[in-house]
């Protein structure tokens, strides 16, 4: 997450070609230490690990109009490519004017944001430095309720590099609503301490893989706090790597948030789910019956508040039958079944 002054406590914590080499070290990252066991001691772990972790400075927008002055911010990162990828939160990039990376050296250098997706809370930022340490990948979920994991970031922007704290896993595939109205999915809670700063670093189990990135934290609450999952998220920065941006379908209509200012605009009589704007007859979603502001309220049977909690349900893994449709329109409550197959092909 961003420390910054008007925050609230919470924490929600390549445009281009890219050349082949670079999506196979990627690619080879995560299958590297599978079989490795995790027995791994903290203190080599952490001497695995930290060379891999970045500071992230930002300078933004204003907050408001009326101050001059731009919002600064401070948060974590994680080299995955000696190319010069890092992965952090989206959040702590969002809407920065300018971007330096603070190096485990010591070194400063510029970097820009080049894939972002606030759906995920992710974003990948580029510097052009030589040297960097790549952190592994976990592609797959071995872990276990009750295992230790470490987390690794800059908290309160100390000076001296990146701090440690540790942990087990408390729970997995948990689900919060960030600040920004979305459903963050496939999280793992930790207890490991998360403090301002820690957001965007890497949560990595005892064989010295990273299994989550950094996210949040329950402000109410003792010792929670979540990561998103390294398993769920590999997919999505194989895609921001090579397409800049994650990819997802193209339903035939724009799905927006409803949110208060949304239903005020439209003169809705539903006050959550996604409304569908931009909606074109010749493609599934204006074949399934859909009209330009008709409002989704479920798939599936499951209630939808959000876009997140829509891509969620749609894109299931393994889900093959046609999505149904819960629809709110001008003529009042209808189902449109909107199939699967052709989307979840195509994202393969």
């Amino acid at each position: 997450m961003a420390m910054k002054a008007s925050e609230l406590p919470f924490m929600a914590c390549c445009l281009g070609l890219l050349v082949a080499t670079s999506g196979q070290v990627l690619a080879q990252q995560g299958t590297d230490l599978l079989s490795a066991k995790k027995t791994f001691p903290v203190p080599a772990v952490v001497a695995k690990v930290r060379p891999s972790v970045v500071t992230i400075l930002t300078r933004g927008v204003p907050p408001n109009p009326s101050q001059h002055s731009p919002s600064s911010g401070s948060g974590s990162g994680i080299i995955i490519d000696a190319g010069g990828y890092i992965l952090t939160n989206n959040h702590l990039v969002e809407g920065v004017k300018s971007l330096v990376v603070g190096l485990p050296t010591g070194r400063l250098t510029p970097g820009r944001v080049v894939a972002r997706d606030f759906l995920l809370d992710l974003a990948l930022v580029k510097i052009a430095a030589a040297d960097l340490v790549p952190a592994q990948l976990s592609q797959s979920l071995s872990l276990e309720i009750g295992e230790t994991v470490v987390a690794i970031g800059n908290p309160l922007a100390l000076k001296g590099g990146s701090s440690v704290t540790v942990g087990v896993v408390s729970a997995l595939d948990r689900s919060v609503l960030a600040p920004n109205g979305e459903t963050l999915y496939d999280l793992i809670q930790t207890d490991a301490a998360i403090n301002p700063g820690n957001s965007g670093g890497p949560l990595v189990d005892l064989s010295g893989q990273v299994v989550g990135i950094n996210v949040a934290v329950a402000p109410s609450a003792q010792a929670i706090s979540y990561a998103i999952s390294m398993e769920a998220a590999y997919p999505h920065i194989q895609s921001m790597l090579v397409r800049g941006t994650v990819f997802r379908p193209d339903l035939g209509f724009v799905p927006v948030t409803i949110t208060p200012s949304i239903v005020a605009s439209f003169n809705l009589e539903v006050d959550r789910g996604i409304l569908a704007v931009q909606v074109d007859p010749s493609k599934a979603g204006g074949q399934a019956g859909l009209h330009s502001g008709d409002v989704i309220t479920a798939v599936d049977n499951h209630q939808i508040y959000n876009m997140g909690d829509f891509w969620h349900v749609f894109l299931r893994p393994g889900e093959r039958e046609p999505a149904q449709l819960t629809v709110y329109g001008k003529n009042g409550q209808f189902v449109a079944t909107l199939p699967r197959a052709p989307f979840l092909k195509a994202a393969q």
